[in-house]
């Protein structure tokens, strides 16, 4: 058994985990720490677990395995190397960190002290994701040209007098979050961007600020990548019944995918858009943690993932800060 302490009930997400981890015969949640201790404490008691005030006694806890982290973007380096130095394994929200830097300091704790870090890009485990990769490497688009991929909501639309919607403010502080909806939402298909066009070359930048807040409600990056195909991000807070979209645009053909729908038209293939079987999805970023803690066995998120995630964040504020495309490497 693998005993885990809950790290902060920040993120919208963190109530997602402790359900995950509910669900997995695998683990057993044994305490909750949280920065608003308030926040932990009624937390805790809904989960039937004690609450630690002091993160200290969380992580030099001999009882205590591992660590499912949903706090700030802004205490992830902090904590996860305190929690490595610990020897403790960590399954982390994205993004890992604000710069590569950070990232890689981040790396070097964990493999210092040879523990599992997983950070949650959930749709790399997808069918849709799997078959688009299978499409490409396989020749069936030819030489992929143009990649797009836009994921949007309307958490951040403001009704009955709020300054957002569904979306807690929090997560429009800029100190934080780091940012606003690329930094969070955007991670999405810039991860998933990155894995299907490769290393990108350039990153170009345009924010929409949110209403009141310093942080982008609406972005959209443009990348060139070393391969020479053009990526096009597009992520939002303030945009009702957005589908999610994943394009790709190949010399031999293109595939198209919306929601749960994908279909494809290749000169490889019969004539006319086709729909694909597609793959078994493979298992969840958290029972794949899970499996390298107990086998060792290499998560599908890499190292790699987790880099390129924040390197094209990183770049993409700079280059809306300073106005200008910003070159990678």
């Amino acid at each position: 058994m693998i005993n885990v302490a809950l790290l902060s009930r920040w993120h919208v997400h963190a109530d997602d985990y402790a359900n995950q981890a509910k669900g997995i015969s695998d683990l057993s949640i044994k305490m909750v720490w949280d920065e608003e201790a308030e926040r932990g404490k009624k937390w805790a008691e809904q989960l039937g677990v004690p609450f630690e005030e002091n993160l200290e006694q969380v992580l030099s806890n001999p009882e205590i395995d591992a660590v499912i982290l949903s706090t700030p973007t802004n205490l992830h380096k902090e904590i996860i190397i305190a929690a490595a130095q610990h020897k403790k394994h960590i399954f982390t929200e994205k993004v890992l960190a604000f710069t590569v830097e950070d990232c890689e300091e981040i790396y070097a704790a964990v493999e210092a002290n040879n523990v599992q870090l997983t950070l949650s890009l959930p749709r790399l485990t997808e069918n849709y994701y799997l078959y688009a990769q299978e499409a490409l490497d396989s020749g069936k688009l030819g030489k992929l040209t143009t990649i797009r991929c836009r994921l949007a909501h309307n958490g951040g639309v403001g009704q009955n007098g709020a300054k957002t919607g569904w979306l807690p403010e929090r997560f429009f502080s800029k100190e934080q979050a780091g940012g606003g909806a690329l930094m969070d939402l955007g991670a999405h298909p810039i991860y998933l961007t990155n894995r299907l066009a490769g290393p990108a070359k350039s990153v170009q930048t345009q924010f929409q600020q949110a209403d009141g807040f310093e942080v982008e409600g609406n972005a959209a990056v443009l990348v060139e990548y070393q391969s020479g195909a053009i990526g096009i991000i597009e992520s939002g807070f303030q945009s009702y019944g957005s589908p999610f979209q994943l394009e790709l645009y190949g010399t031999e053909g293109v595939l198209m995918i919306e929601e749960g729908s994908v279909r494809i038209q290749s000169s490889h293939l019969e004539q006319g858009w086709q729909r694909p079987e597609l793959p078994s999805a493979l298992p969840m970023p958290m029972d794949q943690w899970v499996a390298a803690i107990k086998t060792e066995k290499a998560p599908s998120i890499t190292k790699d993932d987790a880099i390129r995630l924040t390197e094209i964040n990183e770049k993409a504020i700079q280059s809306f800060t300073e106005g200008k495309r910003i070159n990678i490497g």
